[in-house]
């Protein structure tokens, strides 16, 4: 990415758009992200850089940001998650589907690139539960999950028919200390941390052994902006880039958070995300994505636990 682009993020209150719209500012300068979001800005974002309200509905309003700011790259982070898109499905339909579209359509006219995260939702019953490849089955069984799976094919499909250059990796869940928990299957991994400072307990909503890939954001914001800079015909996948780092259970989490708070409990009492997270791997292998741009993570649970402790307790003495 040359430094004179100028980035639009949508979403940027969000659980990623929060630790990469302070990414890209370091990395490009403050002025050239505009960060945008359903959301009144908080301080922080006011201070470091534009903002402004847009809803991704309202195509007009992007494109009116892109002529005005002569914006060259879009990262479309706005999205119904999972547990949140089950509660209201055709409204998650909406949000994901309609809202991808419409930057879709904006990137085909203005000639932008586009980042959108894609997820472990792709994956069903029916796919790999280990080392999950990433050609293989793909049959979701939530919303969430199918608006995924449709918005990987819009993209392949942009990129093909208009020669969009759209780019997207697969998270598993996602942990991050600077925003909270927005509505997935694995938020238990963030909410665990605030309530173990705070309580010293938590009640974990999925079974002691569902083992899940997983993720610290610092290394999910990394592979974004690596993804990004790789040269394009790098880029040999326009669906979304397995990736990972490692695979836990909330009881592996839980003797992780003892050994610095030893006197921390855990409760579980499962839900219905329960049924959610049993469908999906276990593990998710990311080949391809090491071969075709170099991708490794960084952090391993026990550097994640250290670093989320960390920081969470930094930011409550505060």
């Amino acid at each position: 990415m040359a430094k004179n682009e100028v980035i639009l993020i949508i979403g940027a209150k969000g659980q990623i758009g929060t630790e990469l719209t302070v990414a890209l500012r370091n990395k490009y300068g403050k002025d050239a992200v505009i960060a945008t979001d359903l959301l009144e800005p908080n301080s922080s974002l006011l201070k470091d850089g534009p903002y402004m309200m847009l809803n991704v509905m309202e195509k007009l309003a992007i494109e009116n940001i892109v002529t005005r700011y002569k914006v060259t790259t879009i990262y479309h982070l706005a999205a119904v998650l999972s547990a949140s898109g089950e509660k209201k499905p055709s409204h998650a339909w909406s949000i994901n589907m309609l809202g991808l579209m419409n930057v879709l359509d904006v990137a085909k006219i203005f000639g932008l690139k586009v980042f959108w995260p894609s997820s472990i939702a792709v994956f069903g019953p029916t796919s790999p539960k280990i080392l999950c490849p990433q050609h293989t089955v793909t049959e979701p069984t939530t919303v969430y999950g199918i608006t995924k799976f449709a918005g990987e094919q819009l993209c392949n499909y942009y990129h093909e028919q208009y020669g969009v250059d759209v780019r997207s990796l697969r998270y598993p869940g996602l942990i991050s200390y600077t925003a909270k928990p927005g509505g997935g299957t694995t938020d238990y991994a963030v909410d665990i941390f605030h309530q173990a400072l705070e309580k010293g307990n938590y009640t974990c909503f999925l079974k002691e052994e569902t083992t899940l890939p997983m993720m610290y954001m610092a290394d999910a914001v990394r592979a974004a902006l690596e993804l990004m800079e790789v040269p394009a015909d790098r880029v040999k996948i326009r669906t979304a880039y397995n990736i990972s780092a490692m695979s836990f259970s909330p009881k592996n989490l839980a003797a992780a958070i003892n050994k610095h708070l030893p006197d921390f409990i855990m409760h579980y009492k499962p839900d219905e995300r329960q049924k959610i997270a049993d469908s999906w791997p276990r593990s998710i292998e990311f080949i391809t994505a090491t071969s075709d741009w170099g991708w490794q993570p960084q952090y391993d649970l026990h550097e994640m636990v250290a670093d989320m402790l960390k920081h969470i307790s930094k930011n409550a003495a505060c």
